[in-house]
């Protein structure tokens, strides 16, 4: 039996993040992965920069690496509806076209929204673990159970190819997917509802777009023999995926052969493309009832789960892990009590069951588009429930894919009016037409991208303070309100400009002060800092022009002062000098966060 600190089960993005920002910190863990080799099968494929921030915090070199993947900007298709590739479009929103918007989005922090298939993603996160001397990344592993024994996680696994093996670990972190098998053995349930199911190709085809023709990033194709999305993905690669009501329809049951037989037919072309692979999943929004038993902790699509309208599930278990990284430093360091793991699920919870609920709301905006053609989400998700229960889960699985598989047809069928030349093909072409620019939510989301915010014990409450509110859904306004992402701005730190993410304490809390010099010194006559020590940042803005500007987006003027957390977010903030404002710091560290501290200390007297 070895003995080791932390255990992560699962190598995707939300393990991988969570070990190189504990080994950031000085602390070693296991990564246990099922599989071999990275999947080829694309999934997730929107990188948002709140994602390649958290990245940076962890390693510098790692994101810059990752960037060198994502299809530059300029690149960047239309979100597109049509009947067909090479038919003129239905409606677009081509946000990359927008430079008003481009040039306020490089305002909110130093990188921008990405498109990376998670395919060529975690070849990079997977090297970078065999690289890192605190990582212990273990392929080709199954866990066979987890357990709790004496106040240690006891982990039973099983190596391809080598004998079996038992762990032992301070905590153990599920980040297995969405469909974890250490949650379920841990009796932890989902909580929500299945939406519908979902085949997919990828496959490539260098051949589909003209070289002068710019390729959508995203396109819904409503043709009468097939209703689907296609994505693009970097060297002519695209994922195209339909939805599907029973596992023996024909898309599921023999996926090879059924996309073999559409792509000519939806693409329009013969043989210029390549199947890479196919796949299905469930398309669910549902969230784990909790994310913290004993000394397991659920994070990632383990934890929750939601439609891919808006991108959120890869980047929410990225947020995860680094809510859940510093705070595992800090009591494997012995500075904190265990209970500070108890913040996790308040901070979290309530930010992915916002992330759950604009999902949803995204997938079932998009029947806006297509309700004049009598084909829905809403009827597709009532379908699949149906055929799910009695009396039709009864029926043979064969007998009832074959006739899910004709309910299709005639569903689709109903695409024919697009192609019609008449008065009625023209006038519902319009109709969908102007419905297009009210899905802009669905892929302009600033607002909860960068304005998620956290509550509970460790931030400072408001009166004014609602914390899911602060922003609305695709305008970011920047704030240092506390639980707030600290804004982004340039500073002037040791003679260099640098982000100011870059200046915050990993281990600890940062000050950030125009006042440096009387802070400390008020600060010195405090009894918290002892226990807690804060770094105390003298805020200069790196153009000595722009600090007037600097100081009113920080909103604590020129002698106040920001407390911010390692993971970035402000826990305090005010606008009092230091003499006075030290002492309502001192008393919110006493109150907040000296009780997740306290009995550490004491214990370690």
């Amino acid at each position: 039996m070895t003995d080791d600190q932390i255990v992560i089960v699962g190598g995707g993005s939300t393990g991988c993040t969570l070990a190189l920002h504990l080994a950031r910190r000085g602390i070693s863990s296991i990564v246990l992965e099922r599989r071999e080799e990275p999947l080829v099968h694309p999934a997730a494929h929107v990188i948002n920069a709140r994602s390649l921030e958290i990245w940076h915090q962890a390693s510098p070199a790692l994101t810059e690496e990752l960037l060198a993947l994502a299809t530059p900007t300029e690149k960047l298709g239309s979100i597109r509806w049509c009947c067909g590739l090479a038919h003129e479009p239905l409606g677009e929103i081509d946000v990359a076209a927008d430079p008003q918007l481009q040039e306020r989005l490089r305002t909110y922090s130093p990188f921008l929204i990405s498109h990376i298939g998670q395919h060529l993603l975690m070849p990079v996160f997977w090297a970078a673990l065999e690289r890192e001397p605190l990582v212990n990344f273990r392929r080709g592993t199954s866990v066979e159970r987890v357990c709790e024994r004496a106040g240690r996680m006891v982990v039973d696994i099983r190596p391809r190819s080598r004998p079996a093996e038992r762990l032992s670990a301070r905590y153990v972190v599920a980040a297995d997917g969405a469909n974890s098998t250490v949650r379920e053995r841990a009796g932890i349930a989902m909580q929500g509802r299945v939406l519908t199911h979902i085949g997919s190709v990828f496959f490539h085809a260098p051949r589909l777009f003209a070289a002068d023709t710019p390729r959508p990033l995203l396109a819904w194709i409503y043709q009468p023999r097939f209703c689907g999305a296609l994505v693009s993905h970097a060297a002519d690669h695209y994922v195209l995926m339909t939805p599907y009501l029973h596992r023996d329809q024909a898309v599921a049951r023999d996926s090879d052969a059924y996309w073999n037989r559409v792509l000519p037919e939806v693409l329009g072309m013969g043989q210029g493309f390549t199947v890479r692979s196919t796949g299905t999943w469930t398309m669910t929004s549902q969230i784990a009832s909790r994310f913290r038993r004993g000394q397991l902790l659920l994070a990632g699509d383990a934890a929750h789960r939601f439609p891919p309208a808006g991108g959120f599930g890869l980047n929410s278990g990225v947020q995860d892990a680094q809510n859940l990284a510093w705070k595992i430093a800090a009591i494997i360091d012995a500075q904190a009590d265990d209970a500070l793991l108890d913040t996790y699920d308040p901070e979290r919870r309530p930010v992915v069951e916002r992330f759950a609920r604009q999902s949803v709301k995204n997938f079932f905006r998009l029947d806006e588009v297509t309700a004049p053609l009598g084909i829905t989400n809403r009827a597709i998700c009532k379908a699949t429930e149906a055929v799910g229960q009695p009396p039709l889960s009864w029926v043979p699985g064969r007998l009832l894919g074959s006739a899910c598989d004709r309910a299709t047809r005639l569903q689709t069928r109903r695409t024919k009016v697009l192609l019609a030349g008449g008065a009625r093909g023209r006038r519902l072409r319009a109709q969908i037409s102007a419905t297009i620019p009210g899905q802009l939510e669905h892929f302009v989301f600033q607002g909860l991208e960068f304005g998620y915010m956290y509550r509970g014990p460790l931030i400072a409450p408001g009166p004014d303070d609602n914390p899911l509110e602060q922003s609305d859904i695709v305008t970011y306004r920047p704030t240092t309100r506390p639980g707030a992402r600290l804004p982004h701005a340039y500073v002037l730190h040791e003679g260099r400009r640098v982000p100011v993410h870059d200046i915050l304490c990993p281990a600890g809390l940062t000050l950030l002060t125009s006042s440096a010099v009387q802070w400390r010194a008020a600060l010195r006559t405090q009894r918290h800092s002892a226990a807690l020590p804060v770094l105390i940042t003298c805020l200069t803005a790196a153009d000595p022009h722009d600090q007037g500007e600097l100081l009113a987006l920080f909103e604590v003027g020129h002698r106040g002062a920001v407390l911010v957390r390692p993971d970035g977010h402000v826990a305090w903030r005010t606008t009092k000098p230091a003499p006075e404002g030290s002492s309502d710091l001192n008393r919110f560290l006493e109150e907040r966060w000296l009780p997740y501290w306290q009995r550490t200390q004491q214990r370690h007297v």
